[in-house]
């Protein structure tokens, strides 16, 4: 298992944690792609930068993979991201993926005015934009045309080094679907283990049966570790965590629990690796979002490196 880190926060901060995780010899840096930060309780962060500059700054300051994980189609059209995803992918050399997917944050969409289709709507799209890139990344430079998006059959340039899609979601259906059929990696947020694998089996066959080979895909999953030395400081931890969100302590235990995120001492955090390698996942992103810092990566590198 891989180990990769995913934050967000100003400029100076993203730089010090690429920094930091081309140090240690993890996979990537991941930025989520929000125009808000924070949860309703607390009022939303309207500071929360657009990540693209940013991406092209750490692109040429550090070495390290980078990655968008992930980017919605409710307000990145797919010419957007074909031309941000080109853009990055000459900057760093060929170590931009590009994450997609359909979109969910309600306020966000509110706030700022973009529209968030239902469902299944919002699939539509998705699997448009992914035909889209896909026609215009390919060989032939091919058109597409579609109910929402259109592409001329030119000849795209600069040509993609290395462009990597990376599909997330945690549909039943549709996303892996789309996985299977598109994307280089295959993103499934922290579910229950049996969630899990029908996801990463549907992918596969989604996979085999558009004729690619279904362990080209990668499986990686995300999630807000809380782990502590010993009981005293996990419970520290976790009730700082709950305090922080406004949430019943109890019910957040077990919900992240349920889904397989690493939770409890170090011993108990080492031993959920196990079942999800079993599963075929081959990437954690470690989301160290909030305050907690690179000190609490460290030691989550630390802990879950030795799993």
């Amino acid at each position: 298992m891989e180990f990769a880190l995913q934050t967000r926060g100003a400029y100076d901060h993203l730089r010090t944690a690429a920094h930091w995780v081309q140090d240690q010899g993890l996979a990537a840096l991941a930025l989520p792609d929000h125009y808000l930060a924070g949860r309703a309780d607390d009022g939303y962060d309207t500071k929360a930068a657009d990540i693209y500059p940013y991406l092209g700054g750490l692109a040429i300051e550090t070495t390290v993979p980078l990655v968008a994980l992930v980017s919605p189609v409710s307000y990145r059209h797919p010419a957007a991201l074909l031309k941000l995803g080109l853009a990055l992918d000459e900057m760093s050399a060929g170590r931009f993926t590009l994450g997609v997917g359909t979109g969910w944050f309600t306020a966000e969409h509110s706030m700022f005015g973009f529209e968030l289709p239902d469902w299944p709507a919002r699939f539509d799209r998705l699997e448009e934009a992914l035909g889209y890139l896909a026609a215009a990344l390919g060989e032939g430079s091919e058109g597409f045309a579609g109910e929402y998006y259109r592409l001329e059959p030119i000849d795209h340039l600069p040509k993609a080094i290395n462009l990597r899609i990376l599909i997330g979601g945690s549909g039943p259906r549709r996303t892996p679907d789309l996985a299977g059929r598109f994307a280089d990696e295959f993103n499934v947020y922290s579910l229950p283990p049996a969630e899990l694998s029908a996801r990463i089996e549907r992918a596969r066959q989604s996979a085999a049966e558009c004729g690619r080979d279904p362990d080209a895909v990668a499986i990686s999953c995300a999630g807000p570790p809380i782990i502590g030395v010993d009981t005293a400081t996990y419970r520290a931890r976790l009730e700082a965590v709950a305090r922080d969100r406004r949430v019943d302590i109890d019910r957040l235990e077990q919900g992240a629990r349920d889904i397989g995120v690493p939770m409890g001492t170090h011993e108990e955090a080492r031993d959920t690796f196990g079942p999800l390698e079993g599963l075929g996942v081959g990437r954690y992103y470690l989301q160290i979002l909030g305050s907690s810092g690179l000190d609490y990566a460290a030691e989550l590198v630390e802990v879950l490196g030795n799993a």
